[in-house]
């Protein structure tokens, strides 16, 4: 077995380096044969793509011919990847042949996306960046992967990510894994200096568990995540992209690896909110999926277009609220004596800002509107002191102030996704893959450990069901009816403001929507502090909106007004540049 798979690990390697190279070589020779290309993919939107593709500007062919080229001079300096789509210039060619005969799929039809390595598709290895899934090719396309095929899109790669969505252990940094290494910053990309920190990790955190680093540098025109805290708003807002968290449900699960169902869920991630938008319609079903009930949660806009939400001026007459306890301005609360949370002076500097714009559009702003679970001083009832259980100090019988809906969701899920895979599974269970990871520890397996998985396989299903079903009742009381629904209806809001993603967990657990929009960026100074001399890249910034259950459309709304008032980046190759330049890869 250790033999075996070792030499699957070396061919997945070997793979990797022949995919990017091969595929990207071929594309460069066709190039450097033609003449210089009538439309570029840098910082184009999908719109763009559209509209050049229908004035036969440009071929699919061409787009992807480009973005592979791109990949090729960029992808080393990255390591944005995990694999690369050996038949995308047939795919493209197919879509070419397909738009002269006048059949048009969908909204993406012949445009280079990707997906996050944790969502499956029957022609490519979906491995989650996991050593033990090295080479997996599963039976079956994940649904998200069916619904973009439909609509015509070109899936070109399977992009970087955490490991197993960030659900291995603690302390793992994100964007890494067993199998490919650092994902690194395309805004800073240098590795950490730092002593004790200097082990390939980025100077400049790329977020994660998804990765955003290959839209921000036009690999292709926008990305699929996924999320169960966090995961497509952190990489969103360290790449200066925008991201859509949906309400769980919206989009199905169905064919991608689990870390809980409660809280799993997947999006895109896109260089404006219109590319986002049309993302999200070609993501979601017309009807809901028979192999995720959660899809029947939120009926889709009249034919899954999104783009009907897009409203310069939807911020007029909006209220929005600031919580300003915790999220902006530290708090003492619940069982904690000592202040928690609050903004540095920069952080706090481009709010201000961001809401000085909201008001400029004729937004309410309502301030403070502090979520109730945050404030009270009724540690029973503060959602600061009822984190998730997670890492050795919460193993089982350490667990008893934690939510414990991680790692029962995790051995619940995984075990059961693994069994869909039928004999294409090269591991039978959460256990067998402890069990390979611990005995594939020289191939590097086991960098950071494994103590979320040594968790989750420690938990009973049987015997501690009623424990997770009293801790998810009670994730739902903290983060929903005594949290964002008691705030948002009590003071009759559209949105709630966020800093950058520090909203995520709240609205993750709650099972709600958030769409975040670049804004700002503030300097990078993490602690321990770099070296003296060391000159770091100043750090993306964002704003996000949040909202109740399938509140989608009026985030787009609101989101997509603020955009367009704020203007961080140009939307598109045709307009002017924004404040801030994209990254420099030319």
């Amino acid at each position: 077995m250790l033999r075996t798979k070792n030499f699957e690990i070396f061919v997945f390697s070997v793979a990797k380096t022949f995919s990017v190279a091969f595929v990207a070589f071929v594309a460069l020779g066709a190039l450097i044969t033609a003449q210089a290309p009538r439309f570029t993919v840098v910082e184009a939107s999908i719109s763009d793509m559209r509209a050049a593709l229908q004035g036969h500007r440009i071929t699919s062919r061409e787009l992807v011919q480009q973005s592979l080229t791109r990949i090729a001079l960029y992808e080393d300096r990255l390591n944005a990847i995990i694999y690369v789509n050996p038949h995308a210039l047939e795919e493209a060619d197919e879509r070419d042949r397909e738009r002269a005969a006048g059949r048009i799929r969908g909204p993406l039809h012949g445009i280079p996306i990707a997906l996050k390595d944790n969502i499956q598709t029957r022609d490519m290895p979906t491995t989650g960046g996991a050593l033990a899934f090295a080479g997996l090719i599963p039976p079956y396309d994940a649904t998200v992967t069916k619904n973009l095929r439909d609509a015509g899109a070109i899936i070109i790669a399977k992009t970087q990510m955490t490991e197993l969505a960030n659900w291995v252990t603690v302390g793992m940094p994100a964007n890494y894994n067993s199998l490919n290494g650092y994902g690194l910053n395309p805004y800073d990309p240098r590795r950490d200096p730092r002593d004790g920190l200097s082990d390939g990790r980025p100077v400049l955190a790329t977020g994660g568990s998804s990765s955003g680093v290959g839209t921000a540098v036009s690999f292709w025109a926008a990305n699929v995540g996924t999320e169960t805290s966090g995961s497509i708003l952190s990489p969103a807002n360290q790449n200066m992209l925008v991201g859509i968290k949906p309400t769980v449900g919206r989009v199905s699960r169905y064919g991608i690896i689990p870390i809980t169902a409660d809280q799993d869920t997947a999006g895109p991630m896109a260089r404006s909110v219109t590319d986002a938008a049309i993302m999200l319609g070609a993501m979601e079903g017309g009807t809901p999926d028979p192999d995720d009930a959660a899809t029947a949660a939120c009926a889709p806009p009249t034919n899954r277009d999104y783009t009907r939400f897009l409203d310069r001026a939807a911020l007029k007459g909006a209220r929005i609220g600031v919580p300003r306890a915790f999220f902006y301005d530290a708090v003492t609360s619940g069982g904690s004596s000592v202040p928690r949370g609050g903004l540095t002076p920069d952080q706090r500097k481009a709010m201000d800002d961001a809401l000085a714009v909201m008001r400029q559009q004729g937004a309410e702003i309502v301030d403070p509107a502090d979520i109730p679970s945050v404030v009270d001083a009724d540690s029973a009832r503060n959602f600061l002191d009822w984190n998730v259980c997670s890492g050795p100090d919460n193993a089982k019988g350490k667990d008893a102030g934690c939510s414990v809906t991680y790692k029962y969701g995790m051995k619940r899920d995984f075990n059961h996704w693994l069994a869909l895979l039928g004999d294409a599974a090269p591991l039978n269970s959460l256990t067998a893959l402890r069990a390979w990871n611990d005995a594939h520890r020289s191939a590097g397996a086991l960098k950071y450990g494994q103590s979320n998985l040594d968790n989750a396989d420690d938990t009973d299903l049987l015997a501690d069901r009623s424990r997770y079903e009293a801790d998810r009742r009670k994730d739902l009381f903290l983060t929903a009816s005594h949290g964002i629904d008691e705030v948002m209806k009590g003071q009759r809001l559209d949105a709630l403001i966020f800093p950058a993603q520090s909203g995520a967990a709240i609205a993750a657990r709650a099972a709600y929507p958030t769409v975040i929009v670049p804004f700002a960026t503030v300097p990078n100074t993490p602690m321990p502090v770099f070296p003296a001399g060391f000159d770091p890249q100043p750090a993306p910034y964002g704003v996000s909106l949040t909202g109740m259950a399938c509140s989608e459309p009026r985030l787009i709304a609101l989101a997509y007004a603020f955009e367009q008032a704020s203007r961080l980046r140009a939307a598109s190759a045709g307009q002017a540049r924004g404040r801030v330049a994209p990254p420099r890869f030319p």
